[in-house]
């Protein structure tokens, strides 16, 4: 098991979900909300991010800079961390299968879910069931290669932080490559709505119904 994790559940689980936290945040900030999400036979594990947040408090999956007062990722820093992160989820595969692993990711760690999952530094797109990115953003020239795992795009209509153009943009993207994309936003800002927490257990469970139809034996 990777050690830089929290993980909850059976370690001999048939299905896992991976969380990926957002920016100056740590490993536990979505556990919670994944006890809402499945059921006690899940295999969750929380990924915490390689690097310290530079306030001293929380995780970043990659550095932000800071232009006239509005945060950009420091772009060349991505490539890395998307290979770093594909890396974690390809070893957690040894246990479970990626058929039967869904990533979800907030902010930051939403931006990097969708880019891992679909591929976009090259390596092709990783086989999971189910993908929720919430509140997240394209990765500067982010390319998803075709795909056909389900996907999930939840945004606040509110959000100061990452605008809701972002998940226009995601969307897009995400269709062209031939992903099936459900999206769902909300009266908010950044966050994630808890009235659409039954929206994303259905969304889990069906994809994981699908995945399991394919099941071999």
């Amino acid at each position: 098991m990777d050690p830089d994790a929290l993980v909850r559940g059976p370690a001999a689980a048939d299905r896992r979900l991976v969380l990926l936290h957002g920016w100056g945040a740590d490993a536990d900030d979505l556990l919670d909300l994944a006890e809402l999400l499945v059921p006690g036979d899940v295999n969750v594990v929380s990924l915490r991010a390689p690097q310290p947040h530079p306030a001293g408090m929380g995780r970043q999956w990659y550095p932000l800079l800071w232009q006239a007062m509005v945060p950009e990722p420091d772009w060349p820093s991505v490539p890395a961390a998307r290979a770093a992160l594909r890396q974690r989820l390809e070893r957690l595969a040894e246990s479970v299968p990626l058929e039967h692993t869904a990533l979800m990711g907030f902010s930051q760690g939403a931006a990097m879910a969708l880019d891992v999952a679909t591929g976009s530094g090259g390596d092709g797109p990783l086989p999971l069931a189910a993908v929720i990115g919430c509140s997240g953003y394209p990765h500067r020239d982010w390319q998803p290669g075709a795909g056909a795992t389900p996907v999930l795009l939840t945004h606040g209509r509110e959000d100061p932080v990452v605008l809701d153009d972002h998940g226009d943009m995601l969307q897009r993207q995400l269709e062209a490559a031939h992903f099936p994309v459900l999206r769902q936003d909300f009266s908010g800002g950044h966050g994630i709505d808890p009235a659409l927490v039954p929206v994303m257990r259905r969304f889990l469970s069906e994809c994981w119904e699908q995945a399991g139809e394919h099941r071999p034996g």
